[in-house]
């Protein structure tokens, strides 16, 4: 007997590091060792490259016909016409959020708290403490954290948002992603639920699951080492 259940369709992935554009700049001195040492700069580049991933977004939001009034006359427009709301994972997700936010300044907001928290034998669990979020029944949630690497605090995030509505759309954002982590979140969503937006993939993560070559630990490299 033949299986004639449908098959759930993927969703797509987005690499925009493939295509030629200053993002691979920014990402390249993310990861550039002798430059990693300027916390300010690698915030900064990491903003930036949230920019370029809200400017590339939002040509895939839905948008309406608008007139606005100006000095000398009415101009017509098409301005979009989705409510959003960006999620981030602390505290490495907070400069990319930021870089976003420049774009999308009117988008409400949600943060997550997840972390790993190792045990002795240097395994880990994803520690999920906080969440503050606003009602994204309907909405567009836009779901962001610099590095994806098993996927599992993405997914951890996600599914906890949900808990908060069920969004029309999700966008899903990381700098850098190891395939393992893009293949996890592939399986666990569909084409109809999500979109993946990446500024590149990684082909290896170390037995404590760091991306390689990757660019070391955002956090730190962003706001210092914790202790």
């Amino acid at each position: 007997m033949f299986n004639l259940a449908k098959k759930k369709s993927m969703p797509m992935v987005r690499v925009l590091g493939d295509q030629n554009s200053v993002l691979n700049q920014f990402i390249a001195e993310l990861r550039n060792v002798n430059v990693q040492g300027d916390f300010m700069r690698f915030r900064k580049n990491m903003e930036r490259c949230g920019e370029v991933f809200a400017y590339e977004l939002s040509k895939e939001l839905s948008y309406q016909p608008e007139q606005v009034q100006t000095p000398l006359g009415v101009a017509d427009m098409r301005l979009p016409n989705e409510t959003l709301v960006l999620a981030t994972i602390l505290r490495a997700g907070l400069p990319l959020h930021q870089g976003m936010l420049n774009f999308f300044d009117t988008a409400q907001n949600a943060f997550i708290s997840a972390y790993r928290k190792y045990n002795k034998d240097g395994s880990f669990r994803i520690q999920f403490e906080h969440l503050s979020c606003p009602n994204i029944e309907g909405k567009t949630l836009v779901l962001m954290d610099p590095m994806l690497a098993t996927g599992a605090s993405m997914l951890l995030a996600y599914k906890a948002l949900l808990e908060r509505g069920k969004p029309r759309y999700t966008h899903i954002v990381s700098v850098i992603a190891s395939r393992e982590g893009v293949e996890y979140m592939k399986r666990n969503l569909s084409e109809k639920e999500a979109t993946i937006w990446l500024g590149a993939i990684d082909d290896e993560m170390t037995v404590k699951a760091y991306i390689v070559p990757g660019l070391g630990d955002a956090g730190d490299l962003a706001y210092g080492k914790k202790e």
